[in-house]
This record gives structure tokens, sequence and C-alpha cells, in this order.
């Protein structure tokens, strides 16, 4: 049995605001090793029997890094596919589901979120091992995980009767319970977490979707049909995705089957959907403090703490969350993390783009970070990586000045072309087709004043671009 591990990799994670941005998501962050969540999801289970190339699917512009991040710990997917915009598990599954049968007909899904913590990985894959006996005959399985408390962020399944060694048929999925509830599902025993991973053959899943939801089906397989290649990307195509119905997997199959099945597993599992959540999977010291970068603490305990950038100093309090970015600063109470969101809907209704990106911002070709901004100027550090080149283009109402702090820029301006080197510097007048590459092995650093009447980034005719993009 060939199992195939599909990552979803959609998702925004605002709840881990100011570290988590929209364009830079929980699942592409070292929140808990000095990997990205999607690194560390990819590589779990990688080697182990059974165990094909992953397929991973994602948002369209989150495609690069996700291809890196991949690239950087030596794991070739099997494919990343794209969606034009986020439907939901449903329909993202039944598009890797659809992939996978044109690939292999027997194909078996190990549907994995690409930002989880599991800790004890031997013991999640004896889980799989369990459940892939009863896939074979058609079965959906989902992975309960075993409650070590009456958690109320959490869904719940109950086991009804066994039909397997550790294996139950479902009895029924439970919303988010009040506290009172969930510890009386903890005194039960035959409750466990609802983790959002799942193993099942391709083909009865697709089922099952025709069953239950006959349109997400269809608008999958037509999105999957249509689909073309990009680069090393697989585009769904945009009118049947954002035709399709969103909804989960739970919703749109699980809870409608009469084919589910549940193992409950003890595998260190968290979904680290708050910021309480990280610290609870982080090393403490032994004050219980969890702690990250450029931090001083005196008379602090069972608080965590974060520094990106500047040194973060605490002094005699208690449970508290404080994260450190270059343009937010975090603080809460452990207890009232789950307000985190509040923020981010503000900074929405505002038209700010705190919850959109960071100063730093990533590019196919590299990043650039802003330095500093004022009345019709920014100024902006950039790295351009070996082999890197940005499109050509043009701006229509800023003029950009170059200098090159290390490495070798070619520079093209009009039609002239300049190879220039540490110290020089180039000017780029408004209007002038442009382009910026780096010939040489090293990373391209170099500082860009920009001046003129706007500066947004939407200032940007793109003539000719390798990556593709519009």
């Amino acid at each position: 049995m060939k199992i195939y591990p599909v990552i979803l990799s959609g998702g925004s994670g605002t709840r881990l605001w100011p570290l988590s941005r929209a364009v830079l998501p929980k699942q592409l962050l070292p929140l808990v090793s000095d990997r990205t969540m999607l690194q560390e999801t990819a590589l779990r289970l990688h080697g182990r029997p059974q165990l094909m190339q992953p397929l991973v699917v994602c948002g369209n512009e989150h495609r690069f890094l996700v291809a890196e991040q991949l690239r950087e710990i030596g794991v070739a997917p099997l494919g990343i596919l794209l969606e034009p915009v986020g439907r939901n598990t449903a329909p993202a599954v039944a598009a890797a589901a659809n992939y996978l049968q044109a690939i292999d007909p027997e194909a078996v899904m190990l549907v994995l979120p690409a930002d989880h913590v599991i800790t004890n990985v031997d013991a999640f894959y004896a889980a799989i091992q369990r459940a892939s006996a009863l896939v074979g005959e058609g079965a959906l399985a989902t992975f309960g995980i075993v409650p070590t408390g009456p958690e109320t962020g959490y869904g719940y399944i109950q086991s009804g009767k066994p039909v397997a060694e550790q294996c139950y048929a479902v009895d029924r999925f439970v919303e988010k319970p009040d506290r009172a509830t969930a510890q009386g599902f903890v005194e039960a025993g035959n409750y466990s977490w609802n983790s959002g991973m799942f193993l099942f053959r391709a083909a009865s899943y697709l089922k099952e979707l025709q069953q239950h939801a006959p349109a997400i089906a269809a608008a999958s397989a037509e999105a999957v049909a249509k689909d073309y290649r990009d680069l090393d990307f697989c585009r769904l195509d945009e009118a049947a995705f954002t035709a399709c119905p969103s909804d989960s997997i739970d919703y749109a199959v699980m809870e409608r089957t009469r084919h589910a099945v549940v193992v409950p597993a003890d595998i260190g599992w968290s979904d680290v959907g708050s910021w309480s959540a990280l610290w609870d999977v982080q090393p403490h010291d032994a004050h219980g403090n969890a702690t990250r970068g450029d931090v001083y603490l005196d008379d602090v305990s069972g608080s965590l703490v974060r520094a990106e950038g500047r040194i973060v100093a605490m002094v005699g309090v208690k449970d508290l969350v404080v994260v450190e970015t270059a343009d937010a600063v975090l603080v809460a109470h452990k207890d009232q993390v789950q307000r985190v969101k509040q923020i981010v809907d503000h900074l929405k209704q505002q038209g700010r783009t705190e919850h959109l990106h960071h100063t730093k911002v990533y590019r196919p070709w590299g990043c650039y970070e802003g330095i500093d901004i004022g009345e019709r100027f920014q100024v902006k550090r950039i790295t351009v990586n070996p082999g890197g080149k940005l499109s050509l283009q043009m701006h229509h109402h800023r003029a950009e000045h170059w200098i090159v702090v290390s490495g070798t820029a070619r520079v093209t301006c009009g039609d002239k072309v300049t190879l220039l080197t540490e110290n020089e510097s180039t000017y780029i007048p408004i209007g002038m087709n442009h382009r910026l590459e780096n010939p040489g092995k090293l990373p391209l650093h170099l500082i860009e004043v920009q001046s003129g009447s706007y500066l947004g980034e939407d200032d940007i005719v793109r003539f000719e671009d390798v990556y593709q993009r519009s």
C-alpha cells in the first residue's frame, strides 16, 4: 500500500499575530524549532516505509516560499497544488484526491495540516499502520488525540464499538464544548480531540464526497481536469475552484458517512492554535518561562517571551505573552490570547497593513525590508539570491537609487546594462524600464532609496518576469 502525505498549507494563523501575517502565516514560520512548521511536517514521516513524497496544497501567494522551504530540507514534493482562493479543507482534499488518482488509482491519502506539532512520531506512525488495514476496506479514518485535560478549544470525537485493535466506529463529532461538558468527555474515556488528520483511499473519499457534497465533488474534479503547469507548480482552474462551495471535511463528509472510524493516538499533538498553546509545547526554564531571542527576565514566571529583533526586558510579572517584531509588539495575559484575533480584525477595519506582512517581505528572488519611510521617500534593504532576477519593470511615480553593499549587481536601465560591485551605485529615473540581477555566487545586498509622489508596491508595470507573475 502506497501512502501519499497530503500537506494542507493554507490558512492565515491570525491567532499568532504579530508573528503570523497573511503573507507569512504560522506554517511558514519557525515557531517550535529552527525549522518551519511546514518543514517539520514534511520531514516527520519522510523515508518511512510505504510513505511517498508529499503533495502540498497551498495558496498562490505562498507558492515560492513553500517551494523554497521544501528545497532547503531536501524534500522534492510530488507536486504543489495552488488554490486560487481558499475554500476550506473538503475542496482542497478533493483536489488532491483527483490529482493523486490520475497518478495512482489505488492511492491512499494521509491528510496532514502543515501547522501541527507531533512529538511522538513513532506512536503516530503506529497509529497510521493500525488505520491502514481498515482504509484498505473502504473506511475513512480520522486520528483522535487522547485528551490530556478538558480542553475547550478543540472539537471532540465520540468512539463507538471497536472495529479493530485500538480502532473504533465513530458515534458522533462534537463541536467545541464548554468546560463542564469537556470535563465530562474526559471522564467518560471514549472521547478524543479532533485532530483534523485523516487516512483514506482517494477513491473512497471522492465516492463519499459525491454522495454527500456533490457540488464540491464536481467543482474540484473540474478544477483538476482543467489545471495547468506554471513553473514547478500546478494551478487549479480558477473559475471552477472559485465556484466550489466552501466546507470542511468534517461537515461535508466525516459527519455524514457510515464508514468513519477513529484511531485514538497519544502522540504529543498540538495544533499550536494560540500563543498559550505554543507556550505549552516549548521548553521552559526553572520558572516556567519559554523564551526565544534577546530576552532579559527578572522575577518573571509562567510567561512566553519572543524577541525577533530588539532586546525585551521584563521585571516582576507572571503569566504574560510578549512578542516583539519590527513593526508591532503584543502584550497579553496568557488567559486572554484568544482575543488576539480581535486585534487583527481592528487592523483590517482601519485599513492598516500590519496584519498582512512584516517589514521584511519575501519574494522568489530574495527579500526586501523596509528601513525608513517619510514624505515622498522610502528606504529599503534588498537581498537578491545568487542567480536571482527581478522582473523587467517600470514605475510611473517613483525614481530609485541603488547602492551595492556587498555582492555583484547586473543592472539594466533602458538599453544600458552595467555591472556594479561594493560601494558603487546607480540611479533609475521615473518611467525607465529597468531590472536588477545577481549574476554571482553570493547573495547581493543593496540599499534602495525611493523618491516620488507615490511609493506603493502596486506601482509596478512588469514587461518580463522569469517567475511568471502578473
